[in-house]
């Protein structure tokens, strides 16, 4: 059986090479011309309706889910995966409290946005202002990624010296943190209650709103669709620096970047600080969406799925942790009828990947050659004994 699945494996890592290099062969035009069309279509899945497709919508089942929502919800997980794909994939950092940025973020907005925050309510008695000040969405946007780079510079500079398990047990920690503070601290929080009334770009949600409402979903995906292009270009932009090339050496060999003259120190300092303020970010368009949030929202279950999407898709690769998160957003609702087994399924997906495909999905063809390169080193290790 294992065989047989190893043998399906290979068939689709050959697929997959064989269409990369057609792509590669591809003109320059003819590729930007196919890029184009995609995002076109990305944008165009809210209102899929094209025969033979239909069927992937998560509401053509019964009792389905909200179609544009899940897409929303996707999208809202790959921004994650890439933010988190730049503190594990490129750096090489294991961050099993990412939830805790995700949190940050979410709060920043609530906290400062929404009528029914304590903090909103002490600023309005302080300055003699009207009942229905807020601070304005895009202020709040600012402030959420403040607050999580702020957040993750904090993390990091005591605790990035540290390495491996002992670095990944502190950043657990560190989620675990940020949700019973958020619990605990009902003169800030509002505790278990939440926080209700949390605006969006037309302000605090209304009946009036014309294209941000609670109803129609659609323009929030498309909100969130064009903040993961321009993320995906800056991170890519950023990959292909200076920087992005001191995390590719600092994740194969600390030691030996050390010696060649890149600092580790700071260039890990700062992937947690970007890495926080894209998860912050994506808090911050959840909460804007729902309205509302409480503690439990951000627990470390969704912080281990968050490492899962990277880990899954193919640490390293932008397009293969993107793939992760969406697949792991979406399987789950379109598959409600085995809703009661939607764990075991996970798990035991997640064995096989492990076991059959460690280096991902789609993974990047530096670390596939890293991984095979390891794996030669250990078949060779019995002779030399």
């Amino acid at each position: 059986m294992i065989n047989k699945i190893r043998d399906l494996d290979r068939s689709r890592v050959n697929a997959l090479h064989s269409v990369g290099g057609r792509w590669r062969a591809l003109p320059k035009w003819q590729r930007s011309l196919a890029f184009v069309a995609f995002v076109v279509f990305l944008y165009y899945l809210p209102l899929l309706g094209i025969p033979g497709l239909t069927w992937l919508r998560t509401d053509s089942i019964s009792g389905g889910s909200n179609w544009a929502g899940v897409l929303f919800t996707c999208a809202i997980y790959v921004l994650v995966a890439i933010g988190l794909n730049v503190v594990i994939g490129l750096a090489g950092l294991l961050d099993l409290g990412y939830i805790g940025f995700f949190a940050i973020g979410a709060y920043a907005v609530a906290l400062f946005g929404s009528t029914n925050s304590p903090v909103v309510k002490w600023i309005q008695a302080e300055f003699d202002l009207p009942p229905t000040w807020a601070v304005t969405w895009a202020i709040c946007a600012f402030i959420a990624l403040v607050m999580a780079l702020i957040s993750g510079v904090i993390l990091g500079w005591p605790t990035l010296r540290l390495r491996g398990d002992y670095l990944a047990i502190v950043t657990l920690g560190f989620g675990e943190i940020i949700r019973i503070v958020a619990r605990n601290m009902e003169s800030v929080t509002r505790g278990p209650q939440g926080i209700a009334a949390i605006p969006g770009p037309e302000g605090p949600p209304s009946p009036d709103n014309q294209i941000f409402g609670l109803i129609d979903i659609k323009p929030w995906y498309w909100l969130a669709l064009t903040v993961v292009l321009l993320m995906v270009f800056a991170v890519r932009r950023l990959e292909h620096s200076r920087v992005g090339r001191s995390w590719l050496a600092i994740r194969e060999d600390e030691d030996a970047a050390a010696v060649m003259g890149v600092y580790p120190f700071k260039f890990k300092l700062w992937a947690f600080a970007i890495g926080a303020a894209l998860g912050g970010f994506a808090g911050f368009l959840f909460a804007s969406r729902y309205a509302f949030i409480d503690p439990t929202q951000f627990n470390v279950n969704l912080s281990i799925l968050f490492v899962a999407m990277v880990v899954v898709g193919g640490s390293g690769n932008m397009v293969g942790v993107s793939v992760g998160a969406v697949l792991l957003a979406y399987l789950p609702e379109r598959f409600r009828e085995v809703a009661d087994y939607r764990w075991l399924a996970f798990g035991l997906a997640m064995v096989l990947v492990m076991i059959l495909r460690p280096q991902g999905l789609i993974p990047s063809r530096r670390r596939a050659r890293e991984l095979k390169d390891r794996a030669a080193e250990a078949e060779e290790a019995p002779a030399h004994v």
